[in-house]
């Protein structure tokens, strides 16, 4: 019989955060043994819930929400969302101005399917979450990897995203705060990479799914408000993160600046809205409730809070590793720390993380994963408690010091 293959327009996507590796630690599961998995921003197996008042939104809205919504998601959600954006300096967002997903994952291929042609490059940071580049790759474009500075906490080189425009780049992507290093950009960096984007007439996508996870003085800053009215922007973000709700799958983008220009596109994204009917409607219910009732959220990310706590204590364990530097997160759920190649002179960074998972039974992901062009950083996710993070720190410590 023939082979049944899988497609060739997925050759060059990966996205190894849930690949390999996981493949890996759920045999060893099955052998078994636990692992405990840092490999991947989901708070609930942490013991972080939602909050009750999100949750008995949803509950009061089941039986109102058996049927299809408007593909763009109801109304009081997109209201909500709208107002979200007024309060924070985008007075003229409208409801029509946002489309609401099944999270910021579905927003994002959505919105690359609509808007790429075969061959545009979209600049997209190195590292990156990983699923910016796939979703590019898939939808027929190329990702052009821009280089961000761990010397320089982690921010966007603005010169090397000059260097590697071309007359086949469309876009940039920002991913801010970031995933996987914790950067948070400041205004000048936000409005640096906007000025790009306008003299070169490039379509921005922020992802700013992480805004409201803040450390110490650090300030998000919308890109969107740096683009105005003459850059295209379209905003991603949603509850997964700050409100404990990956499950739910709720997530929004809003589109800002000259939509005049852009009214084919955004044809085309409605388009392809309409063909995956609506988001789950259940899910839509909480981000009224989310976004104006109590933050919930500042309760963790300040002193004595466990995302700050825990945060700020992986970032100072791992800098105590002989040969291993990790930038402080300022803001985002991760350390992405690096292995000096003189001290553990790593070819393969995938195998690495594969024979620190069978030794000590701790998942995390290669650096690569998120492509970084060296095979010398691993993403560490910083939900665990104190006490899980420093068992899991301290049997990463034992399994380096038989690498050096």
């Amino acid at each position: 019989m023939r082979q049944i293959r899988q497609s060739k327009k997925l050759n060059d996507v990966r996205y190894d955060v849930r690949g390999p590796i996981l493949v890996e630690a759920q045999r060893l599961e099955a052998e078994g043994h636990r692992i405990l998995k840092l490999n991947i921003g989901n708070p609930a197996p942490f013991g972080f819930g939602a909050p009750e008042a999100i949750l008995a939104d949803v509950t009061h809205h089941l039986a109102d929400s058996q049927g299809y919504s408007d593909s763009r998601g109801i109304f009081s959600a997109r209201t909500a969302v709208a107002q979200y954006y007024q309060q924070r300096g985008l007075k003229d967002t409208a409801v029509d101005d946002v489309f609401i997903g099944n999270g910021v994952s579905e927003l994002i291929s959505m919105v690359l399917q609509a808007f790429l042609d075969d061959g545009n490059e979209i600049l997209v940071p190195a590292p990156d979450y990983p699923l910016w580049t796939g979703a590019v790759t898939l939808s027929g474009g190329t990702a052009v990897h821009y280089l961000c500075d761990e010397d320089d906490d982690w921010n966007p080189d603005l010169a090397d995203i000059e260097s590697k425009i071309t007359d086949h780049t469309q876009g940039i992507v920002i991913i801010n705060p970031n995933n996987p290093t914790g950067a948070v950009y400041s205004k000048e960096i936000v409005d640096g990479l906007i000025d790009i984007a306008r003299r070169h007439e490039l379509v921005v996508f922020a992802d700013e799914i992480y805004e409201k996870i803040l450390f110490d003085d650090a300030v998000h800053h919308h890109a969107a408000a740096s683009a105005g009215d003459d850059v295209l922007c379209l905003t991603f973000s949603g509850l997964s993160k700050a409100y404990r709700v990956c499950g739910y799958r709720a997530g929004w983008v809003m589109i800002s600046g000259p939509q005049e220009v852009a009214t084919d596109f955004l044809e085309g994204l409605t388009l392809v809205a309409n063909m995956r009917m609506c988001a789950n409607v259940p899910a839509q219910h909480a981000i009224q409730t989310a976004l104006g009732g109590y933050q919930s959220i500042n309760e963790l990310i300040v002193p004595g809070g466990r995302f700050y706590e825990q945060s700020m204590l992986a970032h100072r364990l791992l800098n105590e590793i002989p040969g291993v530097t990790s930038v402080k997160p300022r803001g985002s759920l991760y350390c992405f720390p690096r292995l000096d190649p003189e001290v553990y002179p790593i070819d393969d960074d995938e195998a690495f993380v594969i024979e620190l998972l069978r030794a000590k039974k701790i998942l995390v992901t290669h650096g690569t994963g998120f492509n970084w062009p060296a095979p010398d950083h691993f993403r560490l996710v910083t939900l665990p408690d104190v006490a899980m993070l420093e068992e899991a720190i301290g049997r990463i410590a034992d399994f380096l010091s038989t690498r050096r």
